[in-house]
């Protein structure tokens, strides 16, 4: 199908139709400059929404965590309770895609474009069924709309409003999850090891100390670290904890024994797992590797971190969402987000989130990065329903049907209960 006018569809944007907001929105590059050389940022696409909610009659506040880099909060309404939507604004870098990547294309059923996926279609079904709630408000209680800039990497954004003080009843935090309702995340930890030698003359075994060595050395010791991860008990939406070598980078010719070799391992934690003690088990392995070997001193750094998190799906939140599903005749399913998003963020903060929006996260970052248009409709429809009976402090009933509907791991962490 050929694209409509660009003035056609921003007129359908503006009226609050997914598709057409989707299509705008990916059309609208906001590649994440720290992924990316010459990434565009968050500004056009956050000027486009900030003017949309203002339309509708929000109450629009526009920060930067980072100059050029905005993030919205829109406000309908007056509490309590409050109800959170969240997306993010930003996405990845477009190389290796496989289809022009800001074009938008509609064919087939699906958009196709960078950020369709991961997250702009979730975005657009946070705006399409705000606009429907500050046109027909609840009679009770505030909406709450955050689009954060620098989830992809940072997460500037979401950190920037919990420092300034965002507070809610509950959030849906709109990532791709396929309509189902993801209560629990993974999270991770990043650590670099170092591995010195002594730079020689390839000829010369007696003179040099071989750093790329000492790191395969330990990567093969970590295999048993790794299999005794998937023999403890998993988790029971999220399954094992698990650990790679992400980026390994060292020497300089091949006639050169290497002095230094660099590793870069992920270590993807589940909710209740102390990200000090999974660093802990990687450097007991890393200093068993080393018993007797010769100009063995590497250096274990704890890099980037983010916090797997989860909460009781029993709770009103979870309840409510599962019951709107099943009422638009999709079948509620309880799955888990192998992947961190920011609702972590938020239910550490005392907020409860969920994931759920449409598309699937096997397609976000992509090279045929995708949404399909059904999953867009039925998303903007249950998250107005959703909102209007939490606003209106609605008492779910379970849904009657599908499979691990009503069921999950209560939750670890802080969490307030739902009005």
């Amino acid at each position: 199908m050929m694209p409509p006018t660009s003035e056609a569809l921003h007129a359908s944007a503006k009226r609050g139709d997914p598709v057409a907001l989707t299509r705008v929105l990916v059309s609208t590059p906001s590649v994440n400059p720290e992924l990316e050389a010459g990434g565009a940022g968050e500004g056009a696409a956050a000027e486009l929404c900030s003017e949309w909610l203002r339309s509708w009659g929000f109450k629009v506040e526009v920060s930067e965590p980072t100059p050029g880099r905005p993030t919205i909060l829109a406000r309908v309404g007056e509490g309590p309770p409050s109800l959170l939507l969240n997306g993010h604004l930003d996405t990845v870098g477009v190389a290796g895609m496989a289809h022009p990547p800001f074009e938008a294309t509609l064919s087939e059923g699906r958009i196709h474009g960078r950020g369709a996926c991961d997250m702009k279609g979730g975005v657009a079904a946070i705006l399409a069924a705000a606009r429907a709630l500050a046109a027909n408000p609840p009679p009770s209680g505030q909406l709450q709309v955050a689009l954060t800039c620098d989830e992809e990497h940072g997460s500037l954004g979401m950190k920037g409003l919990l420092d300034d003080g965002l507070e809610a009843d509950g959030a849906v935090v709109c990532e791709p999850t396929g309509l189902s309702v993801a209560p629990a995340n993974k999270g991770f930890v990043w650590l670099h090891v170092n591995f010195r030698g002594r730079a020689a003359h390839g000829s010369r075994p007696d003179l040099g100390v071989d750093a790329i060595q000492h790191a395969g050395h330990f990567l093969a010791a970590l295999e048993g670290l790794q299999d005794d991860l998937f023999r403890r008990r998993g988790h029971p939406l999220l399954g094992h904890g698990s650990l790679h070598a992400g980026t390994i980078e060292g020497g300089t010719a091949p006639s050169v024994y290497p002095e230094e070799c660099r590793l870069v391992l992920e270590r993807r934690t589940l909710p209740g797992e102390d990200p000090d003690g999974a660093a802990q088990e990687v450097r007991g392995v890393l200093d068993r590797a080393g018993d007797g070997r010769p100009g063995w001193d590497p250096e274990l750094e704890r890099g980037l971190t983010r916090p797997a998190a989860e909460i009781n799906t029993e709770t009103p939140l979870v309840g409510r969402l599962l019951r709107e599903i099943e009422a638009r005749s999709v079948e509620p399913r309880v799955t888990g987000m192998t992947a961190w998003v920011e609702s972590s963020l938020l239910t550490e903060a005392g907020v409860p989130a969920v994931c759920f929006g449409p598309g699937s996260l096997e397609l976000a970052h992509a090279a045929r990065e995708s949404v399909p248009v059904r999953e867009l409709e039925s998303a903007t429809e249950i998250l107005e329903g959703f909102a209007r009976a939490f606003l209106a402090g609605e008492d779910p009933e379970p849904p009657v049907s599908g499979p691990g509907a009503g069921r999950g791991p209560k939750s670890r962490g802080r969490e307030r209960e739902g009005p």
